[in-house]
């Protein structure tokens, strides 16, 4: 084992010597109130976490802000649109209703984090709700929030992720196409990267919803 391997409290509290500051504790509530629930109705994109039998998941959901709904102070809804069917998160749900969620806001530094437990609904009354371009979400999130808080602008100013400046050149990196061909030329049958990516733009527009 490195000597320089943190394994223990102890070890961490040397790293980590300051106290905890005091806005850190007071910004952690165990319900949504007004102000986090603006910063809800302006994202448009969270990450969305989840633990089950075959590991963890991370995966991200986006939709018009305001997709995701403050139902009442302990309770979000969140359609579940259109996705690669995986369904990892929502498997991992039916045996582990724990959750966490990081909402980004374009153009503003603070994140919201909301962590607590959550139930898939079929409800036709509740997916109504959501229509979007005629089409009903499959099922519905019921999560109920146990705990509510932002994150300090650091990472996202650090990151310059809202400048338009720094935008990367998709052209440079990877398509997905490449690396599904890339993936798959050891296997016995090769993907055809070239006709997946001429044909991607098409098809997220169409199965959008």
């Amino acid at each position: 084992m490195t000597p320089h391997r943190i394994t223990s409290l102890d070890q961490l509290a040397v790293v980590y010597p300051n106290p905890v500051a005091p806005a850190s504790v007071i910004k952690e509530i165990d319900h949504v109130d007004a102000n986090y629930g603006a910063l809800i109705a302006a994202s448009p994109f969270f990450v969305l976490a989840t633990n089950g039998p075959e590991g963890l998941d991370c995966s991200p959901r986006g939709d018009q802000p305001g997709f995701v709904t403050v139902s009442d102070a302990k309770t979000l809804l969140i359609p579940d649109r259109r996705g690669n069917n995986r369904i990892d998160s929502l498997k991992n749900l039916l045996s582990d209703n724990r959750i966490g969620m990081l909402f980004l806001i374009p153009g503003y530094g603070e994140t919201l984090r909301v962590n607590g437990t959550a139930v898939l609904s079929t409800d036709p009354g509740l997916c109504a709700r959501f229509e979007m371009a005629g089409k009903l979400p499959a099922c519905v999130m019921v999560v109920t929030v146990e705990a509510a808080y932002f994150q300090c602008s650091r990472a996202v100013v650090r990151a310059d992720l809202w400048n338009p400046a720094v935008q990367v050149d998709k052209r440079s990196l990877p398509s997905a196409g490449t690396i599904l061909r890339d993936i798959s030329a050891r296997a016995t049958e090769a993907f055809d990267g070239d006709a997946y990516d001429k044909a991607l733009p098409e098809r997220v527009k169409a199965t959008l919803y």
